[in-house]
C-alpha cells in the first residue's frame, strides 16, 4: 500500500496558514497543522487534473485543501497541467496523432485530447470522456488554495518557451499561492517577478543521484547546504524516503509502528508542513481524524471485529504470531478454522489442503491428489498428514495478490510462527481473556464418511475441555456451511450458531431465511453479497443486510483486506471501511478496521453505484449475469452421515518372476547407458 498510496512528497518549512484547535500542537513550522496538497487533484481516481478530479478533490478533503497543477506549456505558450511532458503517457495522443511522434510533444490542440489515467491498477473508465485542463481550468474550479510545480524549464528555454514570463502573468492575473521546481536556475529567476508576501517558491529535490541542471551537484549532496537553498526559496518538496529510508527489502531502516502518513506528520520528533499526494481524502483522514491521537484502539460497540486466521495479513495466517498481533490490534473475536490431522488432531489452518498455508507441498508432494467434494485442484490434505508431519511443516504468509500486481504481505514474517492445536488456541483465548472466539467446521461429511475422523465432536470435547459451554463472559461462535453441522450445537446455550453462505446472492426472501433461522442465530456473507462490484465500481446496496435483521439475524461479512486492488474504486483506495449496519467485520487486519476516533471531521463515502453513473454508457462495463437470490436449498443440508473408519488398503504382493526378470534388464539397460554416457564424455 505505500507504494501505491503515493504520498509524492513532502513539503517542510512553508505552510498555508490553518485555523487549527488551540488544544492540539504541532511541530510544523508555524505550529499549525499540516496542510493537504492534491497533486492533479484527485489523480488516484480520475486522470489527472481533470474537471472530476479537481472537484472530487474539493469535495472530499479538508476545507483549506491545496490544488497541485503540473505545469506544461503547449508550443503556442498556453498553460496546461499534466503530470509528464510527455503526453502519450497521460492523454490519448498516440491514437490521434499515431504519426507524429517526435523526441518531445507539446505542439497539438488540447481540445482534441482526452485525459487517460497513467497507472493501469487505477480506473480506465474515465480514459478519453475529459479533455486536457488548462491553468484557467484548473483555477476557475476555486480552489482554496493554488500551486504550480515547474518541472522542465530547461527543456522549455531550449525550444525558445519562457516559463518565467508565463508565471510572471499567471501570479499577477489568476493568484499562485506556491512556485514549485527542482531546477534552481528557474527559481532564481522567479525570485525577482514574484510577489514573496503572496507566492512562496519551493525547491523541489528529486532522486539524491540525480543531479540539479544548474549547479551540476547531485540532490542529495545538496541536502546539507539548507542556508543557500534559503536564499531562493522558502521552503522545499522532498521524496519520503529522504525522510524515512527504505532498505532493499523496502522495510523501514528505522521500525515504526504508525501508518504510513502519520510517520510524517505525528511523532515526537517533527512534523512536516504538508503532504503532497494523489489521494486527498486519505490524507485528510489522517490530518484531521487520526494524527495526535496516541494509542488509538478500536471503539467498542457496534461492529465487532473478528480476524480472519488472525492477524494474517502481517503473519502467517492461524499461528501463535497472527493471533497474538491479531489481540495487540484490538480484535474483538479470535477465529480457528478447524482442520483434523490423519490421528484425529484437531488444530487450526485456514484450509484443509495445507500446501497453500504450509511447505508441504517440498515434503511431502507425493500424497497430492484430487478430492472433487472438497475442491477441483490437487493438494494436499491434513487428513493425509500425522500431527508429527504437520509440526514439521513451517507456516507460510501468502498473498491473494501476489499474481495480481506483485503485492506480497510482509516478506520478514513469511515462514514465522507455529501452528497451534485447537486445545492451545482455546487456552490462548481463555488466559487472554478475550471478547470471543469463532470455531468454523468444515467438510465434516467427508471426514466422518471417508477418513473416520469426526471433526464435530473433538470440537465439542475441545470446548467442553475448556468449559466455554459452561460460561458466558466470552462470546462462543459456532460457524459452518452446514447445517447437520449447526444442529450438534443447538443444546448449549452459550453458542451463538452462525451458518456461513459461500456463494454470493442478491436477496434473502421470508422462507429461505425461516430455514435459516432454525439453524443459526447469524450468518456470514460475502462482501459482495453486500455490496456487488463490476469491474471495480459498486453497482448497488442489495437488501440482504436488513432481510436478515427483519428475522432477528445478525450479519457478518468476509473478507475484508487492507490492499488498494481488492477496494472498489468508491472506497478512494482506503482501507478505513464504513458499515452498512452490520453486527461484525472479518478482517486480516484488525487495527485498520475501526480504529477513526471522534472527529469533527468526516468524509461522506460514496454512494453505491454513484461512480459508476459517472462513466458514460459505452464505456460502461458490460452488465454481469444476475445473482441468485437465496433459496431453501441453499440452506438445509442432509443429516451427518455416521463415523465409518475407512477399509484398510489391500497388502501389496509380490511381483510376478517374469516382472522381476524385466526390472532386472530395464536396470541393466540404465546402467549400460550410464556407462557409455560416460565414456562418450572422457
Amino acid at each position: 500500500m505505500i507504494k501505491y498510496l503515493l504520498l509524492v512528497s513532502l513539503v517542510i518549512h512553508a505552510t498555508l496558514a490553518n485555523s487549527e484547535s488551540a488544544s492540539k500542537k504541532w511541530l510544523t513550522l508555524n505550529g499549525q497543522r499540516p496542510s493537504v496538497i492534491a497533486r492533479g487533484g484527485f489523480s488516484g481516481l480520475f486522470p489527472e487534473s481533470s474537471d472530476f478530479a479537481n472537484q472530487m478533490a474539493l469535495g472530499t478533503s479538508v476545507h483549506d485543501v491545496v490544488v497541485l497543477c503540473n505545469l506544461q506549456l503547449t508550443k503556442d505558450g498556453v498553460g496546461i497541467c499534466q503530470g509528464d511532458i510527455r503526453l502519450d503517457n497521460t492523454t490519448n495522443i498516440a491514437m490521434l496523432f499515431e504519426k507524429g511522434s517526435k523526441t518531445y510533444k507539446g505542439q497539438w490542440a488540447r481540445i482534441l485530447l482526452g485525459v487517460v489515467q497513467n497507472i493501469f491498477s487505477r480506473p480506465s473508465a474515465f480514459d478519453g470522456m475529459l479533455p486536457m485542463s488548462t491553468v484557467d481550468d484548473v483555477r476557475n474550479s476555486n480552489p482554496p488554495a493554488f500551486w504550480l510545480n515547474v518541472q522542465y524549464d530547461a527543456f522549455y528555454t531550449e525550444n525558445k518557451l519562457n516559463v518565467t514570463n508565463y508565471i510572471q502573468k499567471a501570479t499577477r492575473l489568476q493568484g499562485v499561492n506556491y512556485i514549485s521546481s527542482p531546477e534552481i536556475g528557474f527559481l532564481r529567476r522567479t525570485n525577482g517577478v514574484v510577489n514573496k508576501a503572496k507566492t512562496k517558491l519551493i525547491f523541489v529535490f528529486l532522486d539524491k543521484k540525480a543531479t540539479e541542471p544548474t549547479t551540476n551537484q547531485t540532490y542529495g549532496s545538496m541536502l546539507g547546504n539548507l542556508a543557500t537553498i534559503k536564499t531562493f526559496a522558502s521552503g522545499i518538496v522532498v521524496p519520503k524516503d529522504y525522510i524515512w529510508p527504505v532498505n532493499a527489502e523496502n522495510y523501514l531502516d528505522a521500525p515504526h509502528q504508525s501508518t504510513e502518513y502519520l510517520q510524517f506528520i505525528d511523532n515526537s520528533q517533527f512534523s512536516v508542513d504538508g503532504l503532497i499526494t494523489d489521494f486527498p481524502p486519505t490524507a485528510s483522514e489522517a490530518v484531521a481524524c487520526f494524527a495526535q491521537y496516541p494509542d488509538i484502539k478500536p471503539t467498542k460497540g457496534q461492529a465487532l471485529i473478528i480476524t480472519h486466521n488472525g492477524a494474517s495479513g502481517v503473519n502467517a495466517g492461524s499461528t501463535d504470531l497472527a493471533y497474538q498481533q491479531a489481540l495487540e490490534d484490538g480484535a474483538d473475536i479470535i477465529d480457528c478454522s478447524v482442520q483434523m490431522s490423519k490421528d484425529g488432531v484437531a488444530f487450526c489452518l485456514d484450509s484443509v489442503d495445507v500446501t497453500g498455508d504450509t511447505t508441504a507441498a517440498a515434503a511431502f508432494m507425493s500424497l497430492s491428489t484430487t478430492i472433487p467434494e472438497i475442491q477441483q485442484p490437487a493438494g494436499i490434505f491434513s487428513f493425509d498428514l500425522l500431527w508429527s508431519d504437520i509440526q514439521t511443516l513451517q507456516p507460510q504468509l501468502t498473498s491473494p495478490f501476489e499474481n495480481k500486481g506483485g503485492l506480497p504481505r510482509n516478506p520478514a514474517n513469511k515462514n514465522r510462527g507455529k501452528f497451534l492445536t485447537l486445545a492451545e488456541f482455546l487456552e490462548l483465548a481463555r488466559v487472554k481473556a478475550v471478547t470471543g472466539i469463532l470455531i468454523n467446521i468444515e467438510n465434516a461429511a467427508y471426514l466422518a464418511s471417508q477418513k473416520g475422523l469426526d471433526i464435530v465432536s473433538a470440537v465439542s470435547t475441545a470446548l467442553s475441555n475448556a468449559t466455554f459451554d459452561k460460561q458466558s463472559t466470552q462470546k462462543v461462535l459456532i460457524q459452518s456451511d452446514d447445517t447437520s453441522v449447526l444442529s450438534k450445537f443447538q443444546n448449549v446455550p452459550a453458542y451463538t450458531r452462525v451458518l456461513y453462505l459461500k456463494d454470493e446472492i442478491s436477496d434473502a426472501p421470508k422462507t429461505p431465511v425461516g430455514e435459516i433461522k432454525k439453524y443459526a442465530e447469524a450468518v456470514t456473507l460475502p462482501r459482495f453479497s453486500i455490496v456487488p462490484t463490476i469491474d471495480g465500481f459498486t453497482t448497488a446496496t442489495t437488501k440482504v443486510v436488513n432481510e436478515m435483521h427483519a428475522a432477528n439475524i445478525s450479519v457478518y461479512v468476509t473478507v475484508l483486506r487492507n490492499e488498494f486492488v481488492t477496494l472498489a474504486f468508491d472506497y478512494f483506495a482506503d482501507p478505513y471501511n464504513r458499515d452498512c449496519n452490520l453486527h461484525f467485520w472479518d478482517w486480516r487486519n484488525p487495527c485498520s478496521s475501526d480504529s477513526m476516533p471522534e472527529s469533527s471531521y468526516s468524509i461522506i463515502p460514496a454512494e453505491a453505484g454513484s461512480l459508476l453513473k459517472t462513466v458514460p454508457e459505452e464505456t460502461q462495463p458490460p452488465a454481469s449475469s444476475p445473482t441468485p437470490a437465496l433459496d431453501v436449498a441453499d440452506v438445509v443440508d442432509p443429516p451427518l452421515p455416521a463415523v465409518t473408519k475407512p477399509a484398510s488398503p489391500p497388502p501389496a504382493t509380490s511381483p510376478h518372476s517374469s516382472a522381476v526378470a524385466n526390472i532386472a534388464n530395464v536396470v541393466l539397460s540404465l546402467v549400460a547407458i550410464v556407462v557409455f554416457s560416460s565414456l562418450s564424455l572422457v
